[in-house]
């Protein structure tokens, strides 16, 4: 034991001299929580790895294929107005044929009439 008031010297030697201080004991490892973390660590690796890496690059490329899409869908939209536009001039067209001819045949009509009238003969 070492004593109170002595010198540093006295007290190295005193520790030097005193019984060695039993080693601590060793902690047991409990196996189940080491098996078991490394159980969660192979799992979460091949979620990460295994799971999730192919996902991700899934996702990549379908996002890629819709911009795709997207691209393709923009296109046939602007041909449709086209497409509508030149559908809308053809029926404008055709409804001002269609006018004109009417208006033709009425004036065949009445061109007809007034040459029956002119042939007709006149009593007098």
């Amino acid at each position: 034991m070492i004593r109170s008031g002595t010198r540093p010297v006295e007290a190295r030697e005193q520790m030097l001299e005193s019984l060695p201080v039993a080693e601590r004991p060793r902690a047991a490892l409990p196996w189940l929580l080491v098996a078991s973390s490394v159980l969660l660590l192979v799992i979460t690796l091949y979620l990460f790895f295994g799971a999730y890496l192919p996902a991700r690059q899934r996702v990549t490329l379908l996002e890629a294929e819709l911009k795709g899409l997207y691209a393709r869908e923009a296109v046939l939209q602007s041909k449709v107005a086209q497409y509508e536009k030149a559908s809308s001039s053809r029926d404008q067209r055709t409804s001002a044929i269609v006018a004109e001819r009417d208006q033709l045949a009425r004036r065949v009509d009445a061109l007809e009439r007034e040459l029956a009238a002119a042939r007709a003969p006149r009593r007098r």
